[in-house]
Formats: C-alpha cells, structure tokens, sequence
C-alpha cells in the first residue's frame, strides 16, 4: 500500500497541486473539522460510492488516525483505483481544516 504522511500532503496543496482527498470518517467526525479540498465518503459506504470515484486520477485517502482509510485503501486499490493512505491521519494534520 502506498502511503504519505500528512506533512508530505500538506505541502502538495501549499504547492497548489490540485489532488483528489477522500475523507472516509463518519459525518459526525467531519463535522468538527476536515482538510478543506477533502471530500466525504464514510467508510461504511465507500463500496456503494465506487461509481462516485473517478477512476483516471490519484486518491488520498484519509481517516482520523490512519486505520480505516488504510482498509479503504486497500479495497479501492483492489478495485482498480490508484490510492495513497495518509498515515498517521487527522490526529497528526498540521494544515487547514474546515
């Protein structure tokens, strides 16, 4: 599984990379805060969201410390989809939250 950690994620965007950032903690976890571009699909109902996922570019996968959205990476990955977990997740996000 490809990874990076949220340092290496965070200077991306300060860079203005445009990249795909899935949220895969529930709503109510979202609530009190999110990386700003992220985008949220709970891991409970990322298999009924795969139609939702574009196919043709690069996902970072993020959770609040790194579990789930490693399991959710490792079942996109299967499914044919280009992913990188971000280690360490939410608890250790240095950058902008919304």
């Amino acid at each position: 599984m490809k990874e990076i950690t949220p340092q290496e994620l965070e200077a991306k965007l300060a860079a203005g990379e445009q990249v795909s950032i899935i949220d895969v903690r529930e709503a109510e976890e979202v609530a009190a805060g999110k990386i700003p571009q992220a985008v949220n699909i709970p891991l409970s109902l990322l298999e009924f969201r795969t139609q939702d996922i574009d196919k043709t570019k690069t996902h970072y996968m993020v959770c609040r410390s790194g579990g789930r959205s490693g399991k959710a990476s490792m079942f996109l990955a299967a499914q044919g989809f280009d992913v990188i977990n971000m280690v360490g997740g939410m608890l250790e996000w240095e950058g902008n939250v919304k």
